[in-house]
């Protein structure tokens, strides 16, 4: 009998796994076919969003953008580790700065495991080259115009805008962004190359795996600390005459080797650029993985008292509230934030930098000088996008720029104009509250209008959903392509 019954399962054994197949799709197809029309229809709405404000091509927005540039190198993280031989650490950690490789294991696996994006400055030199020799022959390796200038104002110049940017290129480098973008600066013998460690969602390193596809960015610049293209960028703002000046790339600053003194000097000449461009020019500071205490706090004295508007990721948002409020910068926090616990630090930060703004006003020439209020702040997040915007201020059209801001995510990290739903998923819950106090408002997700809008006090408060790429191209720039798109229909 047993054996009767063994040969029945034998005889029908292979028809199960075909049954099981059909039942899966007789029961999910409904599901999946739900889903695709709500992606498409996601979709739809935030490209007619987009599309709701043109750009004036009468006259092109003017944009002068600063500091420096770079070439990515742009690996697979995981790949380059193992080549090399790195052992996974025993303990993540973190480190301001990198002098060895095992600091790199423990730095990498600190920021790997939650995928959170980090870029350290590596003081041994010897090592950083090693890691490039060892990354150029790397299967799937590339080279692309890196920095957040650049990368800004390639975005901008895409997008319709006329670019004045500030930095110091090799004369290869110039030659490719002389075709778009007009550049202020010196000319420099060998352009510094940034390692770009990607790494997909999900990814495995010894017994570390990533919660998100990001990147661990690791350099040894010794040019663009120095924002070297400072003054022969300040003299052709002032013929330029832009509408917009966007400020980033100041994380090279961090942690490195400056003389007592130094980088305080170029600050404050930085704050002088700002102080004689016109009242009526918006500045935008583009903020990055800053660790340094110091630097944070210079920033806060010479940069961000004369910035209109700031732009940031979810892990330097809580890091700036932290420096505001007092306390500690926050190194690593939660890469998936809830919309609720966002919108409340984005108020928080602008209620604390606007009261610092009020305070300053009327004090004696010895005050720090905060001449500007915040009247704009955008946070991008991989689940969402998020914007405050001070009303009667001059930042217009802010949802369309919210949408706009939430497709150049899909575009930029699935390397493609065209996005496509197949290679898409959205992970922004169906509804959010709009903060974590108790009671609060919760606005569902509908997918015929998906940036939802209100306001509150003095400012209106955009939200949209981001559909995050499910085949990832390159996440290094996001941010930076991100920004620099909002920014663009604001003008």
């Amino acid at each position: 009998m047993e054996g009767g019954g063994r040969a029945s399962w034998m005889k029908y054994g292979s028809a199960v796994p075909l049954f099981v197949l059909i039942l899966a799709i007789w029961f999910r197809s409904p599901d999946n076919g739900e889903l695709d029309d709500r992606l498409d229809t996601v979709l739809s709405s935030l490209l007619r969003a987009e599309r709701k404000v043109g750009m004036n091509h009468v006259a092109k927005p003017k944009v002068a953008i600063g500091f420096g540039g770079c070439v990515d190198l742009i690996v697979d993280g995981v790949s380059l580790l193992n080549k090399i031989g790195l052992i996974p650490a025993d303990q993540p950690l973190h480190h301001d700065y990198l002098e060895s490789a095992e600091q790199l294991s423990q730095s990498f696996a600190y920021f790997f495991a939650p995928g959170a994006a980090a870029e350290r400055f590596m003081l041994n030199g010897t090592l950083f080259s090693e890691l490039v020799e060892a990354s150029r022959d790397l299967p799937g390796n590339r080279w692309a115009v890196g920095g957040n200038a650049p990368v800004m104002a390639g975005r901008m110049a895409t997008e319709g805008c006329e670019v004045l940017l500030g930095g110091s290129f090799s004369h290869d480098f110039t030659d490719v962004l002389a075709q778009h973008i007009t550049v202020a600066g010196n000319i420099v013998e060998e352009q510094d190359i940034h390692l770009i460690l990607e790494y997909p969602s999900g990814a495995k390193w010894g017994r570390y795996s990533s919660r998100r596809a990001n990147r661990y960015i690791v350099h040894s610049d010794d040019h663009n600390p120095y924002l070297a293209s400072m003054q022969e960028f300040a003299k052709k703002l002032r013929d330029f005459q832009p509408d917009l000046l966007v400020v980033g790339g100041l994380q090279m600053m961090d942690n490195f080797p400056f003389q007592s003194g130094e980088r305080g000097a170029l600050l404050s000449r930085l704050a002088e650029v700002l102080d004689t461009s016109s009242p009526t020019i918006g500045v935008h500071f583009e903020m990055a993985s800053f660790v340094e205490e110091s630097i944070m706090e210079d920033l806060l004295y010479y940069v961000i008292p004369r910035a209109d508007s700031l732009g940031m990721n979810e892990q330097e948002l809580p890091n700036l509230l932290s420096l505001l409020k007092g306390s500690n910068i926050t190194v690593l926090s939660d890469p998936n934030p809830r919309v609720a616990t966002v919108l409340d630090q984005m108020r928080e930060v602008y209620r604390l930098v606007n009261q610092r703004y009020k305070d300053s006003s009327g004090q004696g020439d010895d005050a720090q000088a905060w001449s500007k209020p915040l009247t704009r702040l955008h946070v991008h997040t991989l689940a969402f996008q998020a914007m405050i915007v001070t009303r009667g201020s001059q930042w217009k059209n802010t949802m369309s720029a919210t949408a706009k801001a939430s497709l150049t995510a899909n575009r930029h990290v699935c390397g493609s104009n065209d996005i496509d739903p197949s290679k898409a998923r959205l992970i922004m819950d169906d509804s959010f509250s709009v903060s974590r106090r108790e009671g609060s408002q919760r606005i569902p997700l509908q997918e015929s209008r998906p940036v939802s809008c209100w306001e509150e006090d003095d400012y209106e408060i955009c939200v949209a959903p981001v559909l995050v790429c499910t085949e990832v191209y390159q996440t290094a720039g996001g941010g930076d392509n991100i920004s620099a798109a909002g920014l663009v229909l604001q003008i």
